[in-house]
C-alpha cells in the first residue's frame, strides 16, 4: 500500500520509537481486512520495535486494529485504515504509544491526565475530511495519557452500516460514552475544556493578571498571524487571542494560489502559521473569544466570553469570516444532519444520495462538480439568473449528466422528518412559484460573513459589516487597526490577508510611536 518514498519517510520517523509497540488486529475475510494486514505488515517491515497479532471473531470491528505498549494501558484503536488525511493520524500514533513525547503544552497534558472518569470516545472520520485528523490526534493521545480514557477512530466508509444506523451526517462526529459529544472541527485544548467544566474559570483568572500590550491581536488566521510576527520583530509586547488559530484556512481544502507555495491544503497552512508565530516572543492565548471592545485613552480593553479582560496599548481586529447561512426555516434545525458546508468533508457520507448545492459562484460551482463523482444527483440552486462561476468551471459543470442547475431560485426551507434532511421548498423568482425538491442533503456555499458582530458600536462597519479601514489599516478608533477578511479591503484572499496584517502591524507599530514621544508644551514644561 506504500510506495517507496512513503515508506523511506515512515521508517525515518519510526527510528524515534522508545519502547515497544504491540498492534493487534481484528480481521475477517472481506478484502478490507486483507488490505488493511498488508498495511500493518508494511509497517512492521520497517521498526523491529513493532509487532502484530490477528485475531478474528473477538467481539471488535473488523477490520479495525489496536495499538498498545507492553506495561502500559493504553485503549487506543483505528477501526478501517487510517490513509489519505488520517495516515498522519496512525503515524502520530505509532509516535506517541512507542513512548516519543508529544509536542503538546505541558498544561494541557497535565489536565489530561487529572481527568478522572472513565471516558470511551467514538469518532466518524471520511478520509477526505482535511478537519478530521485532528479530532482524532487529539483523542489518540488523550488515550497514551490517561489510562482511564478510551478511543476508536471509525471511519465512516469501511462501517456504513454505523454510519446510517446512527444517522452520521457531518464528520468529524464524536461520540462519549454512546452519547454525541461533538461535531466538527476540535483542539485538543476545545476538547480538554469540555471535560473540565473549572477550566474556563482558570484560565480567565490567569488571563486577568497579564500586563498591557503594546500590540493585541484578536485572531489568529493568515492576517493576525502576519501582524503578531511583524510586531514581535519590532521587540514589543505582543499578544494573540483566537477563537482557533488559523481561522477559516482550517476549512480550506486545496491552496495553490499563495505565491511561492505551489500546493498545500488548509490545516497544514495553519499549522505552519502557528508554529512560525511560536518563534517569537509572542504570548499565544488560544480558545479566545472576544465578546467586547472597549477604547480608551492610553490604553484598549477587550473583554474575553471567558470573563477575562486583556488590556494593550494598540490593538489589530483580524477576526477574518465564517461560511454564510441561507437563514431559512428549519437550516439550524439540521444543520449536522443533512445541511453541510464542507462538501470534501461530508460528501462521501451522501453516496449514492440527491443532494442540493446552494450557490453558484466558484465554491458552490466547485462544491457540484466533487459531489457528482460521489452522489447519484446534484441539484445546484442559483438565486441569480445566471451562474457566477468561471466559465470553465461552468463548463465542466454543464457536461456533467447527473447535474441540474435552477437559476433565479431562492430556497425558503428545509425540509426534514425530525432527525435529518428531507428536501427543500424553493422560490421561482420570476415566475413566482414554489416547488419542494426530495433530498438527503443540502451543501450551502453562498459567501462568506465576517465575525464583526460583536464591534457594532464600537468601530464603524459598512452595511455588510465589514470594518471600516483607511489605506494604513486604521479603523475608526485612535489605536485599533483591522485587516484581512473582516474589513473592507477588497478581493478576500490569503495573500491579501496576510499582506494586510504585515501592513496593520506596522501602522500599529508608527502609532506607538508618535504617541511615545511627548509634546512640545510638555517638553518646555520640563
Amino acid at each position: 500500500m506504500l510506495d517507496e518514498n512513503l515508506k523511506s519517510q515512515l521508517k525515518s520517523y519510526l527510528e524515534r520509537v522508545v519502547r515497544p509497540i504491540e498492534i493487534t488486529a481484528s480481521v475477517d475475510d472481506s478484502a478490507k481486512s486483507q488490505e488493511m494486514s498488508g498495511l500493518l505488515r508494511e509497517i512492521v517491515e520497517l521498526c523491529d520495535k513493532i509487532s502484530v497479532v490477528e485475531r478474528r471473531d473477538d467481539g471488535e470491528r473488523a477490520p479495525s486494529f489496536a495499538l498498545n505498549s507492553p506495561g502500559h494501558d493504553i485503549h487506543l484503536r483505528f477501526a478501517g485504515i487510517p490513509m489519505g488525511h488520517e495516515f498522519t493520524s496512525l503515524v502520530l500514533a505509532l509516535l506517541q504509544v512507542g513512548g516519543h513525547p508529544p509536542r503538546t503544552e505541558q498544561a494541557i497534558i497535565d489536565q489530561i491526565k487529572d481527568l478522572d472518569s472513565d471516558l470511551t470516545f467514538e469518532t466518524y472520520f471520511s478520509l477526505s475530511c482535511q478537519n478530521c485528523p485532528d479530532v482524532v490526534q487529539a483523542l489518540n493521545l488523550m488515550t497514551v495519557l490517561n489510562p482511564r480514557i478510551r478511543h476508536v477512530a471509525i471511519d465512516g466508509g469501511v462501517f456504513p452500516f454505523e454510519v446510517e444506523s446512527r444517522q452520521v451526517m457531518s464528520v468529524p462526529t464524536v461520540y462519549l460514552n454512546g452519547q454525541i459529544f461533538a461535531q466538527g472541527r476540535m483542539e485538543i485544548e476545545e476538547i480538554v475544556a469540555k471535560l473540565d467544566t473549572n477550566s474556563a474559570a482558570r484560565a480567565a483568572e490567569r488571563l486577568n493578571k497579564r500586563e498591557a500590550y503594546d500590540v493585541l491581536v484578536i485572531g489568529g488566521g493568515p492576517a493576525g498571524a502576519a501582524a503578531a510576527i511583524y510586531a514581535a520583530r519590532k521587540g514589543i509586547r505582543t499578544g494573540v487571542a483566537a477563537e482557533r488559530f488559523g481561522g477559516q484556512v482550517l476549512d480550506t481544502m486545496a491552496i495553490e494560489n499563495f505565491i511561492s507555495v505551489r500546493h498545500t491544503e488548509g490545516p497544514h497552512f495553519a499549522a505552519a502559521l502557528e508554529e512560525h508565530v511560536k518563534e517569537y516572543d509572542v504570548d499565544v492565548m488560544n480558545l479566545q473569544r472576544a465578546e467586547k471592545l472597549i477604547p480608551g485613552k492610553g490604553e484598549i480593553a477587550v473583554e474575553l466570553a471567558n470573563g477575562a479582560t486583556l488590556r494593550s496599548k494598540t490593538v489589530i481586529l483580524s477576526t477574518g469570516a465564517r461560511w454564510r447561512q441561507m437563514d431559512v426555516p428549519g437550516e439550524e434545525q439540521y444543520r449536522n444532519k443533512g445541511v453541510a458546508y464542507c462538501p470534501h468533508c461530508d460528501g462521501p457520507l451522501f453516496k449514492g444520495k440527491r443532494v442540493a448545492v446552494i450557490g453558484g459562484g466558484n465554491s458552490g460551482v466547485e462544491a457540484a462538480i466533487d459531489l457528482a463523482n460521489i452522489v447519484s444527483h446534484v441539484t445546484l440552486i442559483e438565486f441569480d439568473n445566471k451562474l457566477r462561476a468561471d466559465d470553465v468551471l461552468q463548463r465542466k459543470l454543464l457536461s456533467l449528466p447527473n447535474v441540474d442547475v435552477l437559476l433565479s431560485a431562492k430556497t425558503t426551507e428545509v425540509l426534514g422528518d425530525g432527525q435529518k434532511v428531507t428536501g427543500l421548498v424553493y422560490e421561482n423568482r420570476v415566475a413566482g412559484q414554489r416547488h419542494t425538491l426530495s433530498l438527503d442533503g443540502i451543501f450551502v456555499q453562498i459567501g462568506l460573513l465576517p465575525n464583526t458582530e460583536w464591534l457594532k458600536g464600537a468601530v464603524e462597519l459598512s452595511l455588510r459589516g465589514e470594518i471600516v479601514v483607511d489605506h494604513h489599516g486604521q479603523t475608526s478608533v485612535p489605536g485599533v487597526f483591522a485587516a484581512g477578511d473582516c474589513t473592507t479591503v477588497p478581493y478576500k484572499q490569503i495573500v491579501i490577508a496576510v499582506g494586510e496584517g504585515a501592513k496593520a502591524s506596522l501602522a500599529a507599530f508608527d502609532h506607538l510611536i508618535r504617541n511615545s514621544v511627548p509634546d512640545a508644551d510638555a517638553v518646555k514644561a520640563a
